[in-house]
């Protein structure tokens, strides 16, 4: 029921999500999740972020690699198990096998049976399901990159750009070969993480184990009712095989194959309650408590692994990212500034003697409305400013320049000072001239023919 939830939850996560809307105003896209390469931005619902603030993008990947690094001290191979999107595309398509096939002696008998009209239709069917999903997948992949209703009407009608259409193509024949057939073989010879998490395990970590001192000596039920002392609880019935997704026995022990998805703890858990014996031979469980409870100790909670010295320290660190993304977040303005100095010339000896120098500023505003703001020139005595917008006749300490939404826009600025001025550094100021009076402060080097004073 638990890989049910996740299959449905994780798959509506990913379908859904670029039809969600979320309103900035008339300036910004309503998409409440977006990446927006052609103009440089990602947008997370209320969460804007610029190209110069990946290190947002950065710590949560950051907090992606330590979550997982988390899971795995906390409860095994979890995330393998019920959260992979190779493992959910997984689970997709075996319901869709059962749907056409039937359940797994049925599907066996299929499998071995000669190609015949009956054969084909089914084959033809499932497959073309197959398709569908695997289409789907990659169209619902594109949408986080363009306005999702747009985006799919110039899809359907031949306007989209062709690296949408390659995309598609390309998603759609790796689902369906990924999940449709390849499925287990994926986890165990091409995905590097199951070779990292088993350096990551330990005997206190929580994995699927098959408890051997209880289960052994195997034998059927009429054995064991002959002789109960010498055979143990496992029947052999192969149940917890036939359900494994990637085909172990778990009774071999640990395995670089065992995705902990637990398939084999239902199974053996309804066959110890059709013969009446207690559940629990294949269970979560770490190798210390398998230990323990095979000297005779009673069950330990699975929850004490939450409690380990290594789930703390991974929980914290990750809650310590995660903190200080979000007072990043919390105090970072909206109004910045880019000041940089001509190097070619460095300056102009005007007629009177005094220096000109030229800079390239660049205004960013990232609020999602247009804003007036002034930028103003300070620590440099005498000195005027104009820009490639506003007359020279208009040189002033503080100039005022409208920035259009959510936008970056550059200007020349012109300084010129007096004659007997020398080589020193001085400030620009950007001031939002809204009620928020956000600002920012760069500092630059005024240059001169006479060099350091």
């Amino acid at each position: 029921r638990f890989k049910w939830a996740m299959m449905v939850l994780t798959l509506t996560v990913y379908y859904v999500t670029p039809w969600l809307r979320w309103d900035r105003g008339p300036f910004a896209p309503d998409q409440a999740v977006l990446i927006d390469l052609a103009n440089r931005r990602f947008y997370m619902f209320g969460i804007e972020i610029w190209p110069h603030e990946f290190y947002f993008v950065a710590g949560m990947l950051i907090m992606a690699g330590i979550g997982l690094f988390l899971v795995t001290s906390a409860v095994g191979r979890a995330w393998c198990g019920y959260a992979c999107p190779q493992t959910v595309w997984t689970d997709l398509f075996q319901h869709v096998d059962r749907l056409f096939d039937g359940d797994r002696n049925a599907r066996i008998r299929l499998d071995k049976a000669p190609w015949g009209p009956a054969k084909l239709a089914r084959r033809s069917s499932k497959w073309s399901v197959y398709l569908l999903i695997s289409f789907v997948t990659g169209g619902a992949w594109i949408l986080y990159f363009a306005d999702a209703p747009t985006l799919l009407r110039e899809f359907f009608t031949g306007e989209a750009a062709p690296i949408a259409y390659i995309t598609v193509a390309v998603l759609t024949a790796t689902t369906f070969a990924l999940g449709g057939f390849l499925r287990e073989q994926v986890c165990i010879y091409m995905c590097p993480w199951p070779r990292i998490q088993t350096a990551m395990l330990d005997e206190k970590s929580l994995i699927v184990t098959y408890k051997d001192w209880r289960g052994e000596k195997r034998g059927s039920v009429k054995k064991a009712q002959k002789n109960p002392e010498e055979y143990g609880d496992c029947i052999d019935c192969q149940q917890c095989v036939a359900v494994c997704p990637t085909g172990i026995d778990i009774r071999e022990g640990p395995q670089i194959g065992c995705i902990t998805c637990a398939l084999c703890i239902d199974a053996c858990d309804r066959v110890m309650a059709d013969i009446g014996r207690p559940r629990g031979l294949i269970d979560y469980a770490t190798l210390e408590d398998c230990e323990h409870e095979a000297a005779g100790g009673e069950p330990q909670s699975p929850l004490r692994t939450l409690r380990r010295p290594r789930t703390l320290i991974y929980g914290g660190i990750w809650l310590a990212i995660g903190a200080a993304l979000l007072f990043a977040l919390g105090v970072r303005t909206h109004t910045e500034l880019t000041v940089s100095a001509d190097r070619n010339p460095p300056f102009m000896l005007m007629r009177d003697g005094s220096v000109r120098n030229a800079y390239t500023l660049k205004l960013r505003n990232m609020e999602g409305r247009p804003r007036t703001m002034q930028v103003e020139i300070g620590g440099l005595a005498g000195a005027t400013m104009w820009t490639d917008t506003i007359a020279r006749e208009n040189a002033a300490l503080v100039q005022q320049i409208e920035v259009p939404a959510d936008a970056t826009r550059t200007v020349r600025a012109y300084i010129l000072a007096p004659a007997d001025t020398r080589d020193q550094s001085f400030t620009f100021t950007l001031t939002s001239l809204d009620e928020q009076r956000e600002s920012d402060t760069a500092q630059t080097l005024f240059t001169t023919p006479g060099g350091d004073p």
